[in-house]
């Protein structure tokens, strides 16, 4: 909103240049106020659609954490007499969550890297199998890494991909015929005239910056503002520490 009312006052030389000098010469009618409501209609669609991929991105922290968090206490219950191979998923399971973390916070997601580290899980789950582990159980654990491969995958689409650039397109074009318009409109009152041309600007300028920042909503930093809260997933790192010492696992390096 700072930059779109900064904006605003921008656009509001131009148009008390043309109020001074008498160049105001569209007048209000019916027309010229169903083109601005059909403006501000077409952007509402427009934020409409990236809201709902939005809010969709808002459920991905948390049911990742929840994924990671039941695959690392599936492997505390497993029946096996040798605990090497829990061991060594519990520390994979660890090195992908540090991996997901790593790459949402810096704004560095690879899918690569998750890949190879759910691989790595993979083989842990096939020695688990191959030590007899009961089968049901082998499918619980095979159901969690798909459940953490589908999210992933959704994440790196949804980061990759812009909205519909066409719709962009004609935002903006909405968006611009507007403003030109509106400098050129006659009102009586200039107070109220200002204060019509402010808000009508503010809020198309806003809502325009608002949508391009939603577009990726796994985008953190200084600059981004509508990003979805992953704290749920960063706290399962320490979740995972208080785990390990209550059960007096070591802090490994397996990788």
């Amino acid at each position: 909103m700072a930059k779109a009312v900064l904006i605003m006052l921008i656009l509001l030389v131009p148009r008390t240049v043309i109020d001074y000098y008498n160049l105001d010469v569209v007048s209000i009618n019916t027309v010229v106020g169903a083109f601005i409501s059909g403006a501000i209609f077409t952007i509402a669609i427009i934020f409409t659609g990236t809201f709902t991929d939005f809010k969709e991105s808002e459920k991905v922290g948390g049911d990742l954490a929840a994924a990671l968090k039941a695959l690392y206490n599936d492997s505390r219950v497993l029946p096996v007499t040798d605990d090497g191979p829990v061991r060594a998923l519990r520390a994979h399971v660890r090195s992908l969550h540090r991996a997901m973390t790593r790459g949402l916070t810096e704004n560095s997601f690879s899918l690569p890297d998750i890949n190879h580290e759910m691989d790595l899980i993979n083989k842990d789950i096939r020695t688990l199998a191959y030590a007899n582990v009961a089968p049901p159980l082998i499918a619980k654990l095979r159901n969690e890494i798909g459940v953490i491969d589908k999210m992933t995958n959704r994440i790196e689409v949804i980061i990759r991909t812009d909205f519909i650039p066409a719709a962009y397109a004609l935002a903006e074009a909405a968006t611009a015929c507007v403003i030109f318009l509106m400098l050129f409109l006659r009102m009586d009152q200039f107070i109220e005239g200002t204060i019509i041309f402010a808000v009508i600007c503010s809020l198309l300028i806003g809502l325009l910056l608002l949508i391009r920042d939603m577009d990726n909503p796994f985008e953190c930093g200084t600059h981004s503002y509508a990003d979805v809260d992953l704290e749920t997933l960063v706290y399962l790192d320490t979740y995972f520490d208080e785990q390990d010492a209550l059960f007096g696992d070591p802090k490994t390096g397996i990788s």
